[in-house]
């Protein structure tokens, strides 16, 4: 797949007195890149990159970004199409199969979802184990890894069955988050309906009760038919890149997923939209909504303290995502006739960072971290399972990458190199001499 994409052009490279000539790349929306595979065998010579700023782990026909643009794609297909356009279940349905599904696909992955929905019954004893204030994000990585074992079949021709579990995990996923939830209320459990969609029946599942009955509103079904397809992949960041690289060693889907979760409840990672509520809580609360104390201490390089959810690893504009989420964010709470003061707080930081030359000269802008949680807390969904709601989301992402992982001709076992700087060889000294 990679060679395909190799120009004739070469990066020359001098080490030692020798010059050597590196294969370039060029991607199919122009990025470029050097061919290091064949460096050390050459050479001798590794790369050092910390946090792989530069470094490329694989070519992969998933997922677009352009940080310098502003520009997200998925399959080829623009973010601001796709979450206007579509539901979560096709876009879910684009990332795996590659294309954007035909009424008749779509219809019957949709009927796989629901015929899977169900739990094993003994998995449903596993939730009485866990304490009430059991971290949800620890409950969703176990119980999906417990997975592999109630569908041992699964395990056994792993890509020949990858449709079965994709919907399996999309559909098992969902009810698994939404159970853990009734648990940590100590209330029952909701099943799922035949008759419901994907995100209505996770809304029904989460907020139904035998004493007070849940209104599905279509408009809160569609912002978070939005909010998943915003979340549902971001090329090769820290969640991914952890299925590929526990993949690579040819783990079954449960247990890469699983790991990609546990990678994903990391604050600086998925639990960044929990942060930014948090920091609006307490400028709400301890500041009286006056932001500018926080903004201040933002900007001073003796205090470690710093705005959450402003600024991105990849974009250096805008996020895209943030632009749709934040329209997303007025919508609903209009909808709903709620007046959210954090929303307020949430705009004048927004309003600082774009016109306060301390942001703009470094790329601070709002995320999609930034107005996630407020739509999440309006829909009711506490902060403790916002992480849960972006593993929903990351989720076909996830598969996609295990399966073109799995399936690709260049594929194998991850194993990044070092540079040892310990101490260099000592004699032994025996431990009555030391």
């Amino acid at each position: 797949m990679i060679d395909s994409f190799i120009t004739d052009q070469t990066a020359e490279l001098r080490i030692d007195g020798k010059t050597y000539h590196l294969p370039i790349i060029v991607g199919a929306e122009g990025e470029k890149a050097i061919d290091i595979r064949g460096l050390r065998r050459q050479t001798g010579y590794i790369t050092l990159d910390s946090g792989y700023m530069n470094t490329g782990s694989c070519a992969s026909t998933i997922t677009f970004l352009d940080g310098e643009k502003g520009t997200l794609c998925y399959r080829g297909y623009a973010i601001e199409d796709l979450a206007e356009n579509c539901t979560f279940v096709e876009v879910a349905y684009l990332l795996v199969h590659g294309s954007l599904p035909t009424r008749q696909e779509l219809a019957e992955f949709s009927e796989m979802l629901g015929r899977y929905a169900l739990l094993h019954e003994d998995m449903i004893r596993f939730f009485d184990s866990y304490p009430p204030n059991a971290p949800p994000m620890a409950i969703l990585s176990s119980m999906v890894n417990s997975l592999c074992s109630f569908y041992p079949e699964m395990t056994e021709n792993p890509y020949e069955n990858i449709d079965k579990m994709a919907a399996r995990l999309l559909s098992k996923v969902r009810t698994i988050a939404a159970f853990s939830y009734k648990k940590s209320l100590g209330q029952p459990l909701v099943y799922p309906r035949h008759d419901l969609s994907y995100c209505a029946n996770f809304l029904n599942m989460m907020f139904d009760s035998p004493v007070r009955p849940y209104k599905i509103r279509d408009e809160v079904v569609a912002a978070l038919n939005k909010l998943l397809i915003l979340h549902a992949d971001h090329e090769q960041n820290c969640s991914t890149s952890t299925v590929r690289l526990v993949g690579s060693a040819r783990v079954n889907l449960y247990a890469s997923i699983s790991a990609g979760i546990s990678a994903l409840w990391g604050p600086l990672h998925g639990g960044a939209n929990q942060a930014v509520m948090e920091m609006l809580e307490n400028i709400h609360h301890y500041e009286n909504g006056d932001c500018r104390k926080y903004v201040e201490r933002a900007k001073d390089p003796d205090d470690p303290f710093r705005l959450v959810g402003f600024g991105h690893r990849v974009y250096k504009t805008f996020d895209p995502r943030m632009r749709i989420i934040k329209k997303a964010c007025d919508e609903v709470l209009e909808t709903l006739n709620i007046s959210d003061p954090l929303l307020d707080i949430a705009k004048q930081l927004e309003e600082i960072a774009l016109n306060d030359e301390y942001f703009v000269e470094r790329h601070l802008y709002p995320n999609v971290d930034f107005y996630s949680g407020i739509i999440y807390r309006a829909i009711g969904i506490p902060n403790n399972m916002f992480t849960v709601m972006f593993a929903l989301g990351r989720l076909p992402g996830w598969i996609a990458h295990w399966k073109e992982m799995w399936d690709d001709p260049d594929w194998k076992i991850g194993r990044p190199r070092q540079v040892y700087i310990g101490p260099p060889r000592r004699p032994f000294v025996p431990i009555d001499q030391r």
